[in-house]
């Protein structure tokens, strides 16, 4: 899977990877810019070429049959995002009882125009004292840039100011999307 994987995003989309994934077996991955669903796909296509198994959580809804199998299989994890639950907390937890999880958000939340990112990426890092690993999305230079992992600080502005640095000049599919 993984030659066919390089084929498609390397000689038909004609992609390339910046970086290494980081051998490390516990992370919260932003990628970004998140502007359309063609993101998940190149997702997919770049974590079978690195070949490391990168999860995402979803809404628990999402995981009942017919599809749940099919999300899971994928690396899937259901949550109850509702108002009455810390999501934080409990993606946090799902780090403790596992021996490797590496979660991929979108730190937009959203794959529309937002003024801000979200911050529950950043708190989950922290609670659950695992480090960020930064992928950029560039389809203005058909790109996948992925950066060393950073431990988020006590410095919650510095912090987010070293990840928009990573992500400066970076377009998304949908450039009026993006940040």
């Amino acid at each position: 899977m993984r030659h066919l994987s390089s084929f498609i995003f390397h000689r038909i989309w004609g992609w390339k990877l910046v970086g290494n994934f980081p051998d490390v077996s516990k992370c919260v991955v932003i990628v970004a810019p998140h502007t359309s669903w063609v993101d998940f796909i190149l997702g997919l296509l770049v974590r079978s070429i690195v070949g490391e198994e990168v999860n995402f959580i979803g809404k628990h809804t999402l995981f009942k049959p017919p599809f749940g199998l099919i999300f899971r299989w994928l690396g899937g994890t259901p949550i109850d995002r509702s108002k009455n639950h810390d999501t934080v907390a409990l993606t946090a937890e799902i780090f403790k009882k596992r021996e490797v999880f590496r979660l991929a958000l979108s730190p937009e939340g959203t794959r529309k125009k937002v003024e801000k990112w979200k911050t529950g990426f950043y708190f989950i890092a922290k609670s659950a004292q695992v480090p960020i690993v930064m992928v950029a999305l560039d389809y203005g230079k058909k790109e996948v840039k992925i950066s060393d992992p950073v431990f988020p600080t006590d410095h919650k502005e510095e912090d987010f100011n070293r990840y928009m640095k990573f992500f400066e000049g970076v377009k998304g599919k949908i450039p009026e999307y993006g940040f």
